[in-house]
């Protein structure tokens, strides 16, 4: 049985909220696992890779229904499909300009935080009626992420979109997507231990069959005194796998489970629970126990997009209806771009977590500050150089 971690004397909840990761090195060598003894050596680790992106790739596609595009690396700044991660505008994107034509006709740039913007634009422009999505191999660059274990400024994603109904917008419909890229997660999981049978007789326990659903204010009425993240912490020693709803909608203590950006994902609309009580939003993160580092592992965010109605109040809830001047958000509101459902899926994240790692630069090429490297390499910890 997993022991129930306590949370940092210094953790509260509003500091809880203020952005991915540890906090210092410090606390990271304290939690980072010892006795560590890597399951694949990095040559079969690489040929685990690609199996197991090919399954998951090829799965999302038959699962949901999804054709894979090509993405931007980087968009104008003009556009604002840029996704700026959270609600405060504290994790910006690397911005610059693209001189061109001797300053005649510059571009300013800015290098893509993730793709969920950009997706609902491609829907219109790949002409995908409901029922049909796409799927991206999206690479990102964030910049303000504290490096650490399973954070790094490098991102990788299946960033995937899909054009629905209005008739779909709703918790059935979220939970079943949900279901399906479960059952896709799991399937590479079986490719991967076919390929390596070590990682099916380790000492780890296989996934779980199937994800519990929780909303997020259903968390907090059984952890009231502890801040997300140990609360994450505590329901996965129950669930080990979850699907957390309701992500963004301020809860009965003041606080969102987690900042989510008012323009994307729908955190506002009204829901019923299973008990019948009144909750709020359709959108949500796949958790995990990672049973390596012993610490919850987050999969994938994902959520039903905003309409006209649910965009406007997100911006004025959260004060940023400026945000209504880009065509990004006018084809939102004149109802141009269509109704969707979409979310990323953490590649290396993912990888991580079937492949029995400890560290997110075992499966991905990335900078790491030295000082984490040698913090790693102490615990039989090599991550990947460059």
């Amino acid at each position: 049985m997993t022991t129930l971690l306590s949370p940092p004397p210094s953790l509260d909840k509003k500091a809880d909220l203020a952005g991915p990761g540890i906090g210092n090195y410090e606390e990271l060598e304290k939690i980072l696992p010892t006795g560590y003894d890597p399951l694949l050596t990095p040559k079969e680790t690489q040929r685990a890779i690609t199996a197991v992106k090919r399954a998951i790739e090829d799965g999302l596609c038959r699962e949901l229904d999804l054709m894979r595009v090509e993405v931007p690396l980087i968009v104008d700044a003009e556009s604002g499909v840029n996704d700026y991660l959270d609600r405060d505008g504290s994790r910006g994107p690397i911005c610059f300009r693209i001189v061109n034509d001797h300053g005649k006709n510059p571009v300013d740039a800015q290098v893509v935080q993730a793709a969920t913007k950009w997706k609902r634009v491609a829907l219109k422009m790949f002409d995908l009626a409901p029922g049909e999505g796409l799927v991206t191999d999206m690479r990102a660059v964030r910049k303000d992420y504290f490096l650490d274990h399973d954070h790094s400024a490098y991102v990788d994603q299946w960033d995937w979109e899909k054009t629905i109904t209005r008739a779909d917008r709703n918790l059935a419909y979220l939970t079943d997507t949900v279901e399906r890229i479960w059952k896709v997660i799991r399937e590479a999981d079986q490719v991967a231990r076919d390929l390596f049978p070590v990682l099916g007789k380790s000492r780890f326990p296989a996934l779980p069959e199937k994800l519990e659903f929780l909303h997020a204010e259903e968390i907090l009425e059984r952890y009231p005194d502890l801040p997300r993240k140990q609360r994450e912490t505590a329901i996965l020693q129950e669930y080990p796998a979850i699907f957390i709803y309701g992500i963004g909608w301020t809860l009965a203590d003041g606080y969102p489970h987690e900042m989510r950006a008012a323009d994307y994902d729908d955190w506002v609309t009204e829901t019923v629970s299973k008990d019948g009580r009144p909750m709020h939003g359709l959108n949500g993160d796949i958790l995990v126990w990672n049973p390596v580092t012993r610490r919850r592992h987050e999969l994938s965010s994902m959520g039903i997009r905003v309409d006209a109605d649910t965009l406007v109040r997100q911006l004025q809830l959260t004060g940023q209806t400026d945000f209504l001047k880009f065509p990004y958000h006018q084809g939102i509101v004149d109802g141009t771009l269509p109704l969707s459902i979409g979310g990323g899926i953490g590649q290396s994240r993912t990888l991580m977590y079937l492949l029995r790692k400890a560290h997110l630069g075992e499966v991905s090429v990335t900078v790491w500050p030295r000082v984490l490297k040698q913090m790693c390499a102490a615990r039989n910890i090599h991550v990947l150089d460059c």
